[in-house]
């Protein structure tokens, strides 16, 4: 099953803004909300690095992996607040 599940923070309710690397995500279209999470079609993935590609980019050479960032934008007490880089996870069951 192709999907990626984005479970929101306690603290963010609705209304709230999604972003996708830095791209404004709309609901319905990009993703759902269900059961307090994110729910995405596409397989998003965070880029582990490694000890050994760490070295390899500390001496220039470069090594390019999928990696996505989920961003989502609330407010709370009358605050603008931003959650960075929340996990990403399988869809659920």
């Amino acid at each position: 099953m192709v999907g990626s599940r984005v479970t929101l923070p306690r603290q963010v309710s609705p209304p709230f803004t999604v972003y996708r690397n830095g791209v404004l995500q709309a609901e319905g279209d990009d993703y759902v909300v269900r059961d307090g999470a994110l729910e995405f079609s596409d397989d998003l993935r965070k880029d582990k690095v490694s000890g050994w590609r760490w070295f390899l980019g500390a001496w220039g050479v470069g090594t390019y992996r999928q990696h996505d960032s989920i961003d989502v934008r609330y407010q709370r007490d009358g605050r603008t607040r931003l959650a960075e880089g929340l996990e990403i996870a399988p869809p659920a069951g």
